[in-house]
């Protein structure tokens, strides 16, 4: 029989008994949806997003703005925010029992939170404000409208991202789990399954990958070849499967993944709740360099050992399964849905004895350990990794490529893309050439992402990466490039209800852009989608002549200014 070490199968004995697909009861008669609409869902609670899970309901308003959005339940308003992508106008309420919804993408506040939020903006002479409100300033009852339906920030279409969060920890639930369901009679499409011969080395690009199509109907799929699969050492599985709801034609994530062998199960994988520190670890739990290289899902069944989320509520060695004998094993894949509508596929593999009972890996190049503290260190280059960043031990590569025009450094291969971070590295590279008075405005470059926040440290320029890639040094001198759309000096902008600009910039990116109208602080929005700066005239602007100005300052502090007379 295939080996598992005895402590863990004591430790499966014990939790077997329980239901890994919730670790705990909600309350389903508290909360209430957030729109006076029939529920039908853009996406679902945990769904497959690129670098994050998605960590709410998604509930479709029909292809309109302007619904409005009530309170969950009774309870107090206790954070605003307006933000550049992410949830755009976003409002939060802390409800009694511990729980805080949140409601995003939102196309504007009722007036009374409008206030708030301009004030705030005033205050701080921002536009992206993050508010935090105590308990007495804005209570709420339930079905209290408090906003109106949108399409603002990193949206893709009209609609009201929903959550619940365990407000102590801020951990994000999913919402159907307290009785805000949405109607589904569909069990999840199952497309393909994976073998991974893993035999004692880190997990990375280089593993020896096998995927099998399967076919099938009302949740029973079978391999599209039928066959017995010969396998020996340690194996990892994979599957590519997502849902449907009887709402909408959306594909949506699974709740549940349950791996058996010989009707054991030793890995689970349940949409139940995670922190947003550990978001990034979808990275882990899907096939990375496969998505870089295809740009398809595959959902990995077993746990790599740095990857750290509570979407992992029981495995037996991490999910890894040794076959070392010469018998036949039955493998089953069960996958539903948050509806329990299920669908299964089983595979039959026949065991064989490893060759090498041990295998050991033999680093090509410098390893650096996911749990300790790691570095690389060359005359040129230094890359240092801390415990929490890398998902699994990395036979990291590192190579010189040519200088490319206009940089201060070689190009500096840091591995490759197929390897995630997940969150940060620190890189410092040095410059072949003297920056003189150009120190502070050194930034390290990516030939894939662009700039990364740098600074200027003994003798290095240092870096805070969030991929491998191709990293040099360039100078960033140039400010931003103010473009105005429909304001010129001497504009009547007397019938024109928005002032618009494009600000871009070449290198270090758009800090900061702030406008003033007659020497005052005036709100410029930065619109996520059309990349916009835009000012709507209010009622305080009043006839005649007044001045316009925008200052833009990038990363490094280069600064551009547009001046511009206009008449109302």
């Amino acid at each position: 029989m295939y080996c598992l070490p005895i402590f863990l199968w004591a430790i499966f004995s014990i939790a077997s008994a329980q239901d890994f697909k919730q670790s705990k009861e909600y309350p389903k008669d508290v909360f209430r949806y957030p729109l006076d609409l029939p529920p039908a869902t853009a996406g679902t609670f945990g769904e497959l997003r690129p670098n994050h899970f998605h960590a709410g309901l998604d509930f479709k308003t029909q292809q309109h703005i302007g619904f409005p959005v009530h309170a969950a339940d009774k309870g107090y308003v206790s954070r605003l925010k307006v933000q550049y992508g992410g949830f755009g106008n976003a409002v939060y309420i802390a409800h009694p029992g511990g729980f805080t919804s949140v409601y995003g993408h939102l196309d504007h506040f009722i007036p009374q939170l409008a206030a708030l939020i301009k004030q705030a903006q005033e205050q701080q002479q921002k536009w992206d404000v993050d508010l935090t409100l105590n308990p007495f300033q804005f209570p709420v009852y339930k079905g209290q409208v408090v906003a109106a339906s949108g399409n603002t920030g990193a949206s893709g279409g009209p609609h009201v991202h929903f959550e619940i969060r365990d407000t102590e920890t801020q951990e994000t639930i999913n919402a159907q789990l307290f009785g805000l369901t949405v109607p589904d009679k569909i069990p999840p499409s199952l497309y393909s399954v994976s073998v991974y011969h893993l035999n004692g080395r880190p997990f990375d690009e280089n593993i020896f990958r096998q995927t099998y199509p399967v076919r099938g109907a009302a949740g029973n799929y079978h391999l599209a070849k039928p066959q017995t699969l010969e396998l020996s050492g340690e194996i990892g599985f994979g599957i590519t499967a997502n849902d449907m709801n009887s709402t909408s034609a959306n594909k949506n994530g699974v709740y549940s993944i349950e791996l058996k062998v010989d009707d054991k199960t030793v890995f689970t994988y349940a949409a139940e709740r995670f922190a947003f520190d550990q978001t990034h670890a979808i990275n882990a739990f899907i096939d990375y360099p496969y998505i870089q290289k295809t740009g398809g899902f595959i959902q990995k069944c077993f746990i790599l050992p740095g990857a750290k989320i509570t979407l992992y509520p029981q495995s037996v060695n991490r999910g890894v399964v040794t076959f070392n004998d010469n018998e036949m094993h039955d493998v089953e894949y069960v996958v539903k849905d948050i509806a329990g509508n299920t669908s299964t596929v089983k595979l039959k593999v026949k065991s064989s004895i490893p060759k090498e009972s041990h295998p050991v890996f033999h680093p090509q190049g410098t390893l650096l350990h996911y749990d300790k503290h790691s570095e690389f260190t060359t005359d040129k280059v230094r890359l240092v990794s801390d415990p929490g960043n890398l998902y699994d031990d990395l036979d990291l590569q590192y190579s010189i490529l040519p200088k490319r025009p206009g940089s201060y450094s070689a190009l500096h291969r840091i591995h490759n893309k197929y390897t995630p971070i997940h969150d940060s590295l620190t890189l410092y590279i040095k410059s072949d050439a003297d920056l003189g008075k150009y120190t502070n405005k050194a930034v390290l470059v990516s030939s894939i992402n662009g700039a990364v926040e740098s600074v200027y440290e003994n003798g290095f320029i240092k870096g805070i990466i969030h991929g491998f890639g191709d990293y040099d040094i360039r100078i960033d001198s140039i400010p931003p490039v103010i473009s105005p759309v429909n304001i010129r000096n001497g504009s009547n902008l007397a019938a024109t209800r928005k002032v618009i600009f494009r600000v871009n910039d070449s290198l270090s990116g758009v800090k900061n852009v702030m406008g003033k109208i007659d020497g005052k602080w005036v709100v410029v929005e930065h619109d996520y989608k059309s990349k916009m700066f835009i000012y709507t005239f209010g009622p305080e602007i009043s006839s005649g002549k007044h001045t316009f100005e925008l200052t833009a300052t990038d990363f490094k502090n280069n600064v551009s200014q547009f001046t511009a007379d206009f008449y109302r």
